[in-house]
Parts: C-alpha cells; sequence; structure tokens
C-alpha cells in the first residue's frame, strides 16, 4: 500500500480491456510477431529452421519479467531486453530473433492489435449501450416531459424522445467507430526508416519478397489494410485520431449525465440506488446521481487526453523521434481504460433506471397552462374577438398566475382565471379537453419509432452477436 496504485485498475475498468493493455498480452504479442516474422522469412528463403520456429513457440508464453527488468537496465533498451530475455530460454533460434526488423516493428505492430482489440472491447459495451437506451425509448415514447431550451421549460418533448437524442450521438459514435476499425492499417514491415533497407541483403535485392512479407504477417495479426509507406513508426495520426474517437465517445456519455443529474434533481427520473447504498455521510436522506458524477469525471479526463494525442502527432520529427513513447504509453491505454468503465458505468445505469411519471405530469402541469395561451388566443379570434386585445387580457392573467407560483408558492391558476373571465368567448369545455398533455407533443411518438427503426435498429440487428453484457460495477 505504500505505492501509486492506478484507480482504472483498481475501481473502475473491466478485466478484459485492462488484459488488453497488460504486460502479458502485450509482450506475448511482440513474440508472436517474432514467430510470425521468422516463419515467413524461412517461407522466402532465408536459413531458418522449423527447430528454431518450434522453440520460439515453446517459449512464447514462457516470459522472465525479471530477467527483462535487468537487461533493459543495462541497455537503456526495452526491445532489445526482450530480444535477449527470448534468447535465454529459446537459444538455438537467438540469432534469428528481431531478424531485419527494428524496434517499431514488435512495439507499434503490438500497439495496432491493441488498439484494434480494444474497439472490439468497446463497441460490445456500446451496442449494448444503445440496445437499452432504444428499449428505454420504445417503453417512453408515449410519456409526455416537460422539454427544457436554457433549462427553462419549453414546449413538451416525450421521455422516449429525448432518450433519442442521447441515441443519436451514439449513432454517430458507432458509425465513426466502424469506419476506423474499416480503415486501420497495420505498420508491417518496413524496416529502420520505412525503407525496408535492411531487408534488401537478406532477399538480395528482391523487393517483391519484402512486399510479400509486408502483406502476409499483416494478414496473419487480421489486418487486411498496411501503411503503404511509413518512416520508422506508423503514422502518429492514428493515435490522435482513435483518442478523439474516444473523446467523442466520452462526450455524448457526459451529455447523457448532465441531463440525468439535472433530472433526477426534478425527481423525475433516477438512476439505480441500491438497498444498502449511502448518498452521504452526513445527510442520511440523499440520493446523489454517483454514477452518473462518475462517467462525468471520467468524461472530463478522456477529453483532455485528445489535446495530448494531437500534440504528439504533429511534432513528429522526420521519420522518428521518441518523444512520443512515454506519452503513449499513459496516453491510449488510460484513454481506452476510461471509456471502457464509463461504458460499463452507463449500462450498469439503464439496467435500473428509476421514471416517475406521477412527477413528470405534475411538472408539465404547471407549466401547461402557458403553454395553451396561444391555443385560447387563437380559438377567440375564430369566436370573433380582437387578436390584440385577447393578447393583452390573457398576458395580465399570465402575470399574475406566475405571480401567484412564484411569489406565493402557490399552484398555477392560469386556467382557472381564463375559465372565470366572462369577456372570453371560447368553448370552455372543450378547453379543458385541449389541455390533455399528449396534445402538445407534436410528432415525439411517431419520430422516436422511426429513429428507432431507420437508425437504431439496424445497428442493433447487425451487432446481436454482441448483445448481453453484466454491467456489475467494481466499486
Amino acid at each position: 500500500m505504500n505505492s501509486y496504485k492506478n484507480p482504472l485498475e483498481e475501481r473502475y475498468s473491466s478485466e478484459e480491456m485492462l488484459f488488453n493493455f497488460s504486460h502479458n498480452n502485450k509482450f506475448q504479442n511482440w513474440r508472436k510477431l517474432w514467430i510470425a516474422l521468422a516463419e515467413i522469412e524461412k517461407d522466402l528463403g532465408l536459413e531458418i529452421t522449423d527447430e528454431q520456429i518450434a522453440e520460439l513457440k515453446a517459449n512464447a508464453e514462457n516470459i522472465d519479467y525479471d530477467k527483462a527488468a535487468e537487461y533493459e537496465k543495462k541497455f537503456r533498451h526495452d526491445v532489445m531486453a526482450h530480444v535477449h530475455t527470448y534468447g535465454d530460454v529459446a537459444p538455438s533460434a537467438k540469432g534469428i530473433i528481431h531478424l531485419g526488423a527494428t524496434s517499431a516493428f514488435v512495439g507499434d505492430n503490438t500497439d495496432l492489435i491493441q488498439i484494434r482489440d480494444g474497439l472490439l472491447i468497446l463497441k460490445k459495451k456500446l451496442v449494448n449501450v444503445m440496445k437499452n437506451l432504444s428499449d428505454f425509448a420504445i417503453q417512453y415514447k408515449d410519456l409526455p416531459t416537460l422539454g427544457f431550451t436554457h433549462f427553462q421549460p419549453a414546449q413538451l418533448t416525450t421521455v422516449g424522445k429525448r432518450a433519442t437524442l442521447w441515441l443519436q450521438s451514439l449513432v454517430l459514435d458507432i458509425e465513426e467507430l466502424d469506419f476506423f476499425l474499416e480503415t486501420l492499417r497495420f505498420r508491417g514491415v518496413k524496416g529502420t526508416t520505412g525503407t525496408a533497407a535492411s531487408f534488401l541483403e537478406l532477399f538480395n535485392g528482391d523487393y517483391s519478397k519484402v512486399k510479400h512479407l509486408d502483406k502476409e504477417l499483416s494478414k496473419r495479426f487480421g489486418f487486411e489494410k498496411v501503411f503503404g509507406v511509413s518512416g520508422q513508426t506508423y503514422d502518429r495520426k492514428i493515435d490522435a485520431k482513435v483518442v478523439a474517437l474516444l473523446g467523442n465517445i466520452a462526450q455524448s456519455a457526459h451529455k447523457f449525465t448532465n441531463d440525468l443529474r439535472l433530472l433526477q434533481n426534478l425527481k423525475e427520473i433516477e438512476e439505480p440506488f441500491e438497498k444498502n447504498q449511502i448518498g452521504s455521510s452526513a445527510m442520511a436522506y440523499k440520493r446523489n446521481p454517483m454514477r452518473s458524477e462518475r462517467i462525468g469525471a471520467l468524461a472530463k479526463y478522456v477529453m483532455s487526453l485528445t489535446t495530448s494525442s494531437a500534440m504528439v502527432a504533429s511534432t513528429q520529427w522526420f521519420e522518428r523521434t521518441l518523444d512520443d513513447s512515454a506519452n503513449k504509453r499513459l496516453t491510449i491505454p488510460q484513454a481506452f481504460l476510461a471509456v471502457d468503465a464509463i461504458l460499463l458505468i452507463w449500462n450498469n445505469i439503464m439496467n435500473g433506471i428509476v421514471v416517475y411519471p406521477n412527477r413528470i405530469n405534475k411538472h408539465i402541469m404547471e407549466e401547461l397552462p402557458f403553454m395553451a395561451t396561444e391555443y385560447i388566443i387563437m380559438e377567440e379570434v375564430k369566436a370573433g374577438g380582437d387578436r390584440q386585445e385577447i393578447h393583452e387580457l390573457i398576458r395580465v392573467h399570465s402575470m399574475e398566475a406566475s405571480k401567484k407560483v412564484k411569489e406565493e408558492g402557490k399552484e398555477n391558476d392560469l386556467i382557472e382565471r381564463i375559465l372565470n373571465d366572462d369577456s372570453l368567448k371560447l368553448d370552455k369545455s372543450k378547453l379543458k379537453e385541449v389541455l390533455d398533455p399528449k396534445n402538445f407533443i407534436g410528432f415525439a411518438p411517431i419520430q422516436t419509432e422511426e429513429f428507432i427503426a431507420n437508425e437504431v435498429q439496424p445497428i442493433i440487428d447487425a451487432n446481436k452477436d454482441l448483445i448481453g453484457l453484466e454491467a456489475d460495477l467494481k466499486v
């Protein structure tokens, strides 16, 4: 307990994402890359034996991290430390490990594998959030609620229609995620400065063999696309793009939690609150929206990381500079771990979210009389009244009703005032019928249905194998 522990590991992120960025996954991928390199080089005619490859495979998971740390302290070079560590347990193959390659061969290619696999982990959680929000939207598509602009009461919408706004952001995010995966390129085998000069002598100047090595190795690791050119490293725009993508998902989540926290204050919708959960150490009655606040905190952190990756991409020198390394070790894994936690918590919220229709209706009825004034004016004009005179009369009644609400804390009595005003000619029995909140929600229900059917459901159907997720929180 005397050293710092990363909260993303201890408190928030899933085991699958933690494994994706673990030492074992990283360095076993290094060894898989070395094995694949040796196998393909052998197939292309280099003097590498089956016995050497067999010994490499037999020890692929036999990693002595203490020895690697000793070598790195000696060499001040992490890749060479692991080359020697691997060679110690596979002595017959020691001379052909990393043959013709540069450090970025294992470092960059592994980074790209982790980025791809990390996005696939996030995609599952993202699809499940979308499914949960979609079900929620359909369930409450007809339930009127106050709409807000500037957090001031505006025209009515429905609880389900509002949920489609959260979903719309996620549709944009998953489209971006899918596009990123579809276009993601592997670094492959490029040599020290991207010219593959180290392979010129190995393959006696046969460029076709270098191209085959580059493409075949990339295919073995699940990448159909390969960078056509590179310096020593893959283009750091990839890092900037993926962290920007993660930042966009964080923005969507933060927007949702802002709305939910406001709704929880209004006591209209609440995130889950467990039987033994404590909202405040001092105020026993409190039900703090801690899940939403946790998402907000993590989202802010992820959004802050987008500038870090952008600065790294923009300040690389020529074919390579090492001032990206320490930054990448911090930024990329932690951005993934944080978004993983965000989506896990979001799913947890949706699995237990609570809606209070009576409270929602109470707020509607406090404001609905004001919203009905336009209808009243139009009906009076139809009955032969003067529009400007009616407008002034309604304005005076509205001001008095508003005064009662704000200064005296009483119920909104605007409709009663209008019903008791004998100078108004409208059909007062019809007015009471008009004051059904569902008359003020426009096309919200059908918009919700169409949006889910046309834009969300196809995404869910295309990823139905990803549906189903345990979303328990660590703490």
